[in-house]
């Protein structure tokens, strides 16, 4: 994927390619008989061509989050086609709750299961279906990593992981035959900085509001994520201790937002970005010394060859989860199509793609085996690089005795404090969140 996949991302859609875009005629098409039947009609015999419909799979998600090697790389090894739809995050939510039948297959983030899965939209997905089921990563059907428990603030993956039935409207509190959503990418968020402009540790999300850093500092203006963010701050402050930060009350909300406010006019924050680009642009310049950011936003201010870090706090980690959902409208050879590329997803070639990006894959252990024993002990163990690290494509992102910022995947993923949500109280809170903006 492009170096600034995130889920999050709410960049306006791109134009989807159509047919005749140069972009899908360099793809070029399966030169195999696979889509071709030949057969005898008995009494003439003479013989007629049946042209087996080549399977083209609408592939609903954000515009960051479809990348157009993977889609190469599937239809090279299977002859199907992938068909992006690009839109926003919220439109991915709002297609599956009002036009099921608009896509065959959807990349969504845990958090919006909420509002889909009561339409009863969502099939639920067999198990048994799904060749390396049992070998998805335990911080999504359990909650853990490596046997200890992780934080579930907020809509952690394991409590809306499974369904009670496959058409079912309600989710299981225990393991059933049936999931949501197989895991795509996930990551944990912390703070951004500049370490060569701060010179000094950084420990605590409590730094973003220091006066220290006033006119200095950015936050991230997507309400649902950067509550998250300021509520981390807040308790990192010892201001308050949140029951369930991915679910504020309507005083929590404004308490959070008075802080926030009270900041911003205090002139602490330079920038409230909602764009990528932005968080780099930002951050790259030296306008910005300490922010909400995203791993791969880091990574690209990096290849600048400027000191940018992903930075570690004692608090822990702000965590998010996309995964492939498939919709009640899905039937026959599609349902099989999508069914190929979920098991497709998980067989390595793809994990390994996203862990070279700083991404963590549903199962490790087949993106173990696609990926070289430097890259892994680079991304996943946490060990210095052992030579130059670069992404898929081609750009160095780490020089030989670099280490990953926040070390091993147990380290990060063990970390997690909470996980992006949508709270009862959203509509409430996005007001809130709208006053601050105003300030």
């Amino acid at each position: 994927m492009s170096a600034d996949l995130d889920p999050q991302n709410t960049a306006p859609a791109a134009p989807i390619p159509t047919a005749d875009t140069p972009e899908l005629q360099r793809r070029g098409f399966l030169r195999s008989a696979a889509g071709v039947g030949v057969a005898a009609t008995g009494i003439t015999g003479f013989p007629f061509v049946h042209a087996q419909e080549k399977i083209v799979l609408r592939y609903l998600g954000t515009a960051v989050n479809q990348d157009k090697a993977i889609a190469d790389k599937f239809e090279a090894d299977t002859g199907i086609k992938i068909q992006y739809i690009p839109v926003t995050t919220d439109d991915v939510t709002k297609r599956a709750v009002t036009a099921p039948n608009s896509f065959d297959l959807i990349d969504t983030e845990y958090f919006s299961l909420k509002k889909i899965v009561p339409t009863g939209n969502l099939l639920g997905i067999d198990v048994k279906r799904i060749k390396h089921a049992d070998q998805i990563t335990s911080l999504f059907t359990k909650g853990e990593v490596a046997g200890k428990k992780v934080g579930d603030q907020g809509t952690a993956p394991k409590k809306v992981m499974y369904l009670d039935g496959p058409t079912g409207k309600t989710f299981s509190k225990s393991p059933t035959g049936f999931m949501t959503l197989i895991p795509t990418v996930y990551n944990a968020d912390t703070l951004g900085i500049r370490p060569d402009l701060i010179k000094r540790p950084i420990t605590s999300w409590a730094e973003l509001l220091n006066p220290e850093f006033k006119g200095k500092a950015a936050i991230l203006n997507i309400p649902s994520i950067g509550i998250m963010d300021a509520a981390m701050v807040v308790e990192a402050m010892g201001l308050y201790k949140y029951p369930d930060k991915g679910n504020m009350t309507k005083k929590e909300i404004d308490l959070t937002i008075k802080t926030l406010i009270e900041a911003k006019k205090a002139g602490q924050f330079r920038s409230l970005w909602k764009d990528f680009n932005e968080s780099v642009n930002l951050m790259a310049s030296g306008e910005v010394v300490i922010q909400s950011m995203w791993s791969p936003a880091v990574t690209a201010v990096r290849t600048k060859g400027i000191a940018c870090t992903f930075q570690p706090l004692k608090e822990g980690y702000r965590a998010w989860a996309a995964g492939f959902g498939v919709p009640k409208t899905v039937t026959g050879r599609k349902a099989d199509g999508v069914y190929e590329f979920i098991n497709w997803f998980l067989d390595g070639w793809a994990g390994a793609y996203l862990n070279r990006q700083g991404y963590y894959s549903a199962v490790l252990d087949t993106a173990k085996a696609k990926m070289e024993p430097y890259e892994w002990a680079y991304w996943m163990e946490g060990k210095p690089a052992s030579q130059d690290i670069k992404s898929p494509g081609g750009d160095v992102l780490a020089k030989t005795g670099s280490v990953r910022d926040g070390g091993s995947y147990e380290e990060r993923m063990g970390g997690i404090a909470c996980w992006n949500a949508v709270m009862d109280e959203n509509a409430y809170m996005v007001q809130k969140w709208n006053e601050f903006v105003a300030a």
